[in-house]
């Protein structure tokens, strides 16, 4: 017999799910983050877990993790005191940036502060040329004086950042040495090993934001490996990539900006492994959570992949409002709409609802924490959706003359009844994720209509009825355990290795053997890096993909290519040149004529499956007629009134069973509403299907 372990770390709940491989089963739990120590609230939760099922600790074989933690120390600049050591001339390339305004007729446009202030921020006397050729060899005693002024100022982490570093990496690698021979108590960041590709400001920013949480990420993995250990689980402990694949704590703790979107990314793998037989292919996976909300596209069964972007953003839907990260991410859009989200009136009388949030502490009024202002969690409560004695499966006491109480104070600010207040915080909060959802599809140029709307979270069943209508979508797609679905996402996701390396070749006159060796170096990068994830590499497939443009054009597009391996005859050049013109003409139909390709950056991601990622989930129907659990009032606009509705316990139900909207669907992590008019049945997968009006 054998188990697996997932534990997703959000900024409300932290979700943990076992696999039994040998039954097929699932079993879950909910928990508060403990902001404080995230690792107690883990080992509390998978001790009570292990105990309640009376679990073997010794036969788990497998633990994944994914985290929000870095995210939020980026957003909130909770991170280490970091110092910058660059090229001399280029102290300042952090704050110049783009010189784009993101907002251009803003007067007091707000850039994002570099992480690295500018007194912690020294340069040396170092020259490398574009083409990696030395013109000024590194000053070694500048160095070792540079560092010693930055320990002096407290700094616990140092990037460094030298200039044409992605063609050759020798000076970065002789200060990292020298620093870590001097200063071994410091967490050192070279951006070679973090972004080995052209354009400076974009590879300084993803080196600092990687030195400004190494201390901290190598702080909180080593103490959660220890927590997992300590429950005597023999397992290494796995984390979940931004890309959304897996690698080992040493790995992490190296990189671990790498991981900024893993929690989100898992609940991206989720959806599309949820969604694959009940869909077409096309889904918008919606995770909704206590603090944020994830919106996703998965085309033809994967989640689509992005290769840069934009961390702790002052507008959240302008680009150049954040900090760039250049690595390769799950595409996904996030906003401040969670179970967890207050709802305030601003300065002119409108509800406003996020993005701040509860939290786990105090938590919504309802949790009875100390909680005194109103969220999106109280105002579902009052609408009757959720059932105050079953929330979190029953596990936490819900104190309602504390919710009402909170509503009550803001509906008699804004002079409106207490049902009419928490409808429009839970329209508000809906079309806010709505109209996030509109730019995401937008922006990639496709049509809402054509997609499901598969929903997980705590709060996505809840939600999700309202946000498809907001869309113009017919069909919502709602797992079993759709509560700690992300925690399951990490359990089917496989090892992945991404690499980049900057080449700037072109197709018309350049060798294709030289861009085969290219890749081939790459490759062997990825595989090694698997290696020592304990994985049998035989396993392992290559993606190969290029950031193409044609000459002149000031913007790359990244496409794959076709496999290798490549040669210097007309064939191969034809093979790709034809695989960048289709996926340029994809994307803006048409392409220029008898004009060179060329290719900036060319990328390997390497993916093998993980011993134990075969899962399968199935309905638990026990039986028809068993699944009514009684009514409750629930309200719903239609009607502009509550209404008895029944109310249904989502795990008892058998597949082929119908629902009629309005209904209440409940299980232990997460409620489903279905609308007046919405039909559901519950599918072989044990998804529920809901058709809408």
């Amino acid at each position: 017999m054998s188990h697996s372990l997932g534990i997703d770390i959000g900024g409300t709940f932290t979700d943990i799910v076992v696999y039994d491989h040998a039954r097929g089963r699932q079993l879950n739990r909910k928990v508060l983050t403990s902001h404080d120590d995230p690792a107690r609230a883990v080992a509390a939760g998978v001790d009570a877990l292990l105990r309640q099922h009376r679990l073997p600790a010794g036969e788990f074989t497998r633990v994944v993790h994914a985290t929000t933690l870095f995210t939020n120390a980026l957003i909130e600049r909770r991170g280490a005191v970091t110092g910058l050591i660059t090229t001399a001339g280029f102290a300042d390339t952090l704050e110049i940036g783009r010189e784009r305004k993101f907002e251009l007729y803003d007067l007091n446009i707000a850039r994002p502060e570099p992480l690295v202030p500018r007194h912690l921020r020294l340069e040396v006397a170092e020259r490398l040329r574009a083409d990696g050729a030395v013109a000024r060899k590194l000053d070694a005693r500048e160095v070792a004086a540079r560092a010693k002024r930055l320990v002096d100022a407290g700094v616990t982490s140092i990037a460094v950042v030298f200039l044409h570093a992605y063609a050759n990496p020798r000076h970065e690698a002789q200060a990292a040495a020298l620093i870590a021979r001097r200063h071994p108590e410091i967490a050192v960041t070279t951006s070679h090993e973090v972004a080995p590709e052209i354009r400076e400001y974009e590879r300084a920013s993803t080196a600092v934001a990687n030195a400004y949480i190494k201390p901290l990420a190598r702080q909180y993995l080593d103490a959660m490996a220890r927590r997992v250990a300590g429950l005597g689980i023999p397992a290494p402990l796995l984390l979940m990539l931004s890309s959304g694949g897996l690698t080992h704590v040493a790995e992490a703790e190296r990189t671990p900006v790498q991981m900024l979107e893993s929690g989100p990314a898992a609940g991206a793998l989720a959806a599309a492994f949820f969604g694959r037989d009940d869909s077409r292919g096309h889904l918008l996976a919606f995770d909704m959570g206590g603090t944020t909300a994830k919106l996703s596209l998965v085309d033809g069964g994967e989640p689509l992949t992005a290769y840069a972007f934009e961390a702790a953003r002052q507008k959240r839907f302008l680009e150049g409002s954040g900090l760039p990260i250049r690595i390769s991410t799950i595409e996904l859009i996030e906003i401040g709409a969670g179970g967890g989200s207050i709802a305030t009136v601003d300065e002119i009388g409108l509800l406003k609802v996020g993005p701040r949030s509860a939290g786990s502490q105090p938590g919504p009024a309802a949790y009875g924490l100390g909680g005194t202002e109103p969220t999106v969690t109280d105002a579902d409560f009052v609408l009757g959706y959720l059932n105050p004695d079953y929330f979190a499966g029953g596990e936490m006491r819900i104190d309602m003359a504390a919710t009402r109480a909170a509503l009550e104070r803001l509906a008699a600010r804004v002079k409106l009844p207490l049902t009419a207040l928490a409808w429009g915080i839970h329209d508000v909060v809906n079309e806010n994720m709505a109209g996030a959802a509109r730019v995401h599809i937008a922006e990639r140029g496709r049509d809402p209509r054509d997609y499901a709307l598969l929903c997980t979270g705590g709060a996505g069943p809840v939600h999700a009825y309202y946000v498809a209508r907001k869309l113009g979508l017919r069909q919502v797609i709602c797992p079993p355990a759709a509560g700690v679905a992300s925690a399951l996402g990490l359990l089917v996701a496989p090892a992945r290795v991404d690499r980049v390396a900057t080449v700037g070749l072109r197709l018309d006159r350049d060798s294709g053997a030289v861009l085969e060796k290219a890749f081939r170096r790459l490759e062997h990068e990825a595989r090694t890096v698997m290696a020592d994830t304990g994985l049998k590499l035989d396993t392992a497939t290559v993606r190969r993909l290029a950031d193409g443009r044609f000459l002149g054009q000031g913007f790359d597009l990244v496409v794959d290519l076709p496999d290798g391996p490549y040669d210097d005859s007309p064939d191969c050049r034809r093979r790709l040149t034809t695989a960048f013109e289709t996926a340029y003409r994809a994307k803006f139909a048409l392409t220029p004529p008898d004009v060179p390709i060329e290719f900036i950056n060319i990328r390997v991601a390497v993916r093998a499956p993980v011993a134990g990622a075969e899962v399968t989930v199935l309905g638990e129907g026990r039986g028809r007629g068993g699944a009514v659990k009684g009514t409750r009032p629930a309200y719903f606009p239609e009607r502009r009134r509550f209404e008895e509705t029944t109310v249904y316990d989502r795990v008892k139900l058998a597949p082929g069973e119908e629902i009629r909207g309005p209904a209440v669907l409940e299980e232990e992590g997460s409620t489903l509403v279905i609308g007046p008019g919405g039909v559901g049945h519950v599918a072989a997968t044990g998804n529920i299907i809901v058709t809408l009006p």
